[in-house]
């Protein structure tokens, strides 16, 4: 017969107690690593950093900021900043609004709500913009659509392709009818810049969705997007609500737009700027400049 506790490690005097080490190990600092929000990996940040803001692990793409991914896109000293004193206001009195931005604003570090200019990407002229997901999640607001439809016109009066980055939460309720109508301000932009013949090319980031979904962020000749990125009008809960049907799987995803041609092709972060740069040699007839 087995009895119970036969296996415990004997105490005596002989032998000894076996006693185990509890002495905390050395700590990691917290603003070293990173955790995955994909596979739930803890990485470290430089790793992280070195690859593009992708999980080596699982291939997630996090998110990240503007100015960052201007950074990982334009030839380094080529990015010239334009319009960055147009910044949103309460233009309607909404209560807490003011509180809002300066929040955000803490947030973001700064008045970048989209970071917008010119810059080169392998050599090729060209206008960009890169909205930030961290000020109110990328909302719309004025200020936004008026620094995306000042870009188209300059890109239009330069005759300069426009390499756009799409990351928003839709149009921003706090500025009511007022960011509704950006909406018809940014695509008559874009719509003037393809009637002079132009090339705009946009990459949807997670998230894309609301007013920005249904105006610039779909209106490009050639759309691409970050693997897994959640793109789309409503979102998908508010769609089974409404429909009070269950969505398929991966519905609104990259791949699932891929697959009913809403999207031409998914790009990796890692290799994004080589992309780019081979579809701006294109359209300039295969010469650098």
């Amino acid at each position: 017969m087995i009895r119970r506790g036969i296996f415990k490690h004997p105490k005596n005097d002989l032998e000894g107690e076996y006693k185990r080490d509890r002495t905390p190990g050395p700590a990691v600092p917290d603003e070293m690593c990173v955790t995955c929000s994909a596979c739930g990996k803890m990485l470290f940040r430089d790793a992280v950093m070195e690859n593009s803001y992708v999980c080596p692990r699982c291939g997630g793409h996090f998110r990240i900021g503007a100015r960052c991914r201007i950074a990982l896109i334009a030839d380094k000293g080529t990015f010239r900043e334009q319009n960055a004193d147009i910044v949103s206001s309460n233009i309607l009195n909404f209560p807490g609004y003011d509180q809002k931005l300066n929040q955000a604003r803490k947030k973001a570090g700064g008045n970048d709500e989209v970071v917008c200019g010119v810059c080169r990407i392998g050599g090729f002229p060209c206008c960009i913009f890169a909205m930030e997901p961290a000020f109110m999640m990328g909302s719309m607001g004025t200020a936004v659509g008026e620094k995306i439809t000042r870009l188209f016109e300059y890109a239009t009066e330069q005759r300069l392709p426009v390499i756009g980055f799409a990351a928003s939460g839709g149009a921003r309720m706090q500025e009511g009818i007022l960011s509704l109508m950006q909406m018809a301000k940014t695509s008559g932009a874009v719509r003037r810049h393809s009637d002079a013949g132009l090339l705009y090319i946009v990459v949807l980031t997670n998230p894309t969705t609301g007013g920005v979904t249904a105006s610039f962020a779909m209106e490009a000749d050639i759309i691409l997007a970050e693997p897994g990125a959640l793109i789309g009008f409503a979102g998908p809960r508010v769609i089974e609500q409404t429909i009070r049907r269950k969505l398929p799987p991966g519905f609104q995803r990259a791949e699932f737009l891929l697959e009913k041609g809403f999207v031409d092709k998914i790009t990796n972060r890692k290799t994004q700027k080589q992309l780019l740069a081979r579809l701006l040699e294109l359209h300039a007839g295969g010469a650098s400049v």
